[in-house]
């Protein structure tokens, strides 16, 4: 996918998009509920959410679209919250979510309540809901698929999860588990959990390096990557192939060590912008259409001939990214 093309025809559209919508949802409040900002993929995906969301309050899309994070990462808290928009009042809220299960309590209460409930990224299972989500465990699953067609022989495996608990965490796992189990000449030697972010990755792999014998190669979820790669130099260790999670700074780290020597490696990610998509459908939903309960996109793949374009468009800090527009919405909406 060329995301220079993609972000600047979405971009478009939104402001287009904005200043034609529907003014049946001229009125109606949306929220985001979020429960984690702790990394990189959170912070872009709040980023995409207020650069799509301005303008179509501004241009009368919607009244309201407002962001809330949760203090911790606990379904509790976030139960809490969704009660709170509730009580305020919002006719939609957009969540991504704790737990799938733990917060079903509280999205029914908002369901019950007439609200609009869309979850996307980390989704619930409550019936009254609606869930966007990648298919995270063939994420997982086509990462051994890679692994075997590069490192035919097999080998040691380290695995980096993300939040424990967390639905994304688990599918990834278990497509990793399956593809395991598809390629058995790899072996899982070791699991830790990265949370998604740099830096936890890194003193996690570190803590972990010294009781691990060789390792071929590294599956991850995402934000991981560089830090494991920095371990493994740090303790004076060969780096083996990582599988990166479309972070700027794994993609810098890629494209230096691809030029010091060849490294090769491949990329995956669902990209932050999916919180956009989540919105348009809240807002299509409002506006009465009739939309699945359950919408699967695509995941953003990065591979060695396209990392130079990708890493060009992806500011520092950031995550290689798409945002969506109505248009978008509309088309995921009518399965296209």
């Amino acid at each position: 996918m060329n995301i220079a093309k993609v972000l600047m025809a979405t971009t478009a559209a939104v402001v287009l998009n904005a200043a034609v919508a529907s003014a049946d949802t001229s009125d109606k409040r949306i929220a985001l509920s979020n429960n984690y900002a702790g990394n990189s993929w959170r912070q872009a995906m709040l980023k995409s959410w207020d650069t799509v969301t301005k303008p179509a309050v501004e241009a009368g899309t919607v009244a309201a679209a407002d962001a809330y994070t949760t203090a911790e990462n606990q379904a509790t808290e976030q139960a809490a919250q969704i009660q709170n928009l509730i009580l305020q009042g919002y006719d939609a809220i957009v969540v991504n979510a704790a737990s799938p299960t733990a917060l079903n309590g509280a999205v029914k209460e908002a369901c019950d309540a007439g609200i609009t409930v869309v979850s996307f990224d980390g989704v619930v299972t409550e019936p009254c809901a609606w869930r966007i989500a990648v298919d995270f465990k063939k994420m997982g699953s086509d990462q051994l698929v890679y692994l075997a067609d590069r490192l035919p022989e097999g080998g040691n495996v380290l695995e980096i999860r993300g939040l424990a608990g967390v639905f994304v965490d688990d599918e990834i796992h278990a497509g990793i588990e399956e593809g395991v189990a598809a390629h058995p000449q790899f072996k899982v030697v070791g699991s830790v959990h990265g949370d998604w972010t740099q830096e936890v990755a890194q003193k996690a792999v570190a803590g972990i390096l010294p009781s691990l014998p060789d390792v071929a190669a590294v599956v991850t979820q995402g934000g991981d990557g560089y830090g494991a790669a920095e371990a493994f130099k740090a303790a004076g260790r060969d780096v083996p192939l990582i599988i990166m999670g479309n972070r700027q700074d794994e993609l810098q780290w890629w494209k230096e060590a691809k030029d010091a020597d060849g490294y090769e490696t491949m990329s995956v990610s669902i990209a932050p912008g999916v919180s956009t998509l989540a919105f348009w459908v809240a807002q299509q939903i409002l506006d009465g259409k009739d939309v699945p309960k359950d919408l699967v996109v695509p995941f953003l793949r990065i591979d060695q001939e396209n990392l130079e374009d990708n890493l060009a468009n992806t500011e520092a800090g950031g995550v290689a990214n798409v945002e969506y527009s109505q248009e978008d919405a509309i088309a995921v909406i009518e399965g296209k």
